[in-house]
């Protein structure tokens, strides 16, 4: 059953605009892993859309709902603690494991690492 009509028009209006605003985000974040030519420039733009993104849509429906319950719905969170959580760990190793093999096998220009210089000297 939908509960849309429910829904205050100014309400509506907001929720209506945070959605649009997020999955705007989202979308320039996929659009910037199509555009951007190597790995390590890919990896940053749709772990930030993602991000703020999916942290507008969920507070969309934070506001929908507390406002269709009369009751703060605050379960949301949960969602977005995850997200916000786990996005820049997998950037994070998925750059550190592309880093890896780009220096095992030579192919990339990366930067030398910290730890090497430092005992070289």
């Amino acid at each position: 059953m939908i509960q849309a009509p429910d829904l205050p028009i100014w309400a509506a209006i907001v929720v209506g605009l945070l959605l649009l605003a997020g999955s705007t985000i989202t979308l320039i974040g996929t659009f910037g892993l199509l555009r951007l030519k190597t790995f390590y420039e890919r990896v940053h733009a749709p772990t930030l859309g993602t991000t703020l993104g999916a942290g507008l849509i969920l507070a969309a429906s934070i506001l929908c709902f507390t406002v269709l319950y009369s009751r703060p719905v605050i379960h949301e969170i949960l969602i977005g603690i995850v997200v916000t959580l786990t996005t820049p760990v997998t950037l994070m190793l998925l750059a550190r494991a592309a880093i890896y093999r780009d220096r095992t096998e030579g192919t990339s220009p990366v930067p030398p690492d910290a730890l090497t210089k430092d005992r070289d000297q």
